[in-house]
């Protein structure tokens, strides 16, 4: 049987997948990045069990390896990632971050 901290812990991760496989290559510039973090949150919170989504992408970095047309693509090293997920009465706060130059998704805290 599976509890409900286990199914909120899956559902963070079908989240996460979501997220990161939906724009993961998207073109990105210094410019775009506000619009692009609005854009990946609002899509992911419309799942269900999902309480808040909040992007951040790192501006400075991507000015850094932007290519002559002012641009990159949409990776994991660009941006950090916190989730709030809810599913019967169980809360999971989820982040992503970079470790040893790997987009590392994990659970943070379930209560």
């Amino acid at each position: 049987m599976v509890t409900d901290a286990q199914h909120a812990c899956f559902e963070a991760g079908i989240k996460f997948g979501s997220l990161y496989h939906q724009f993961a290559g998207t073109p990105v510039s210094p410019d775009s990045a506000a619009s692009l973090e609005r854009a990946m949150a609002e899509a992911i919170e419309n799942q269900p069990f999902c309480e808040s989504v909040d992007v951040d992408i790192d501006e400075d970095a991507l000015a850094a390896a932007a290519d002559d047309h002012g641009y990159v693509e949409l990776t994991g090293r660009f941006m950090e990632v916190e989730m709030r997920i809810e599913y019967e009465g169980v809360v999971v706060r989820t982040e992503m971050t970079m470790a040893d130059g790997y987009p590392l998704m994990r659970p943070v805290d379930v209560e």
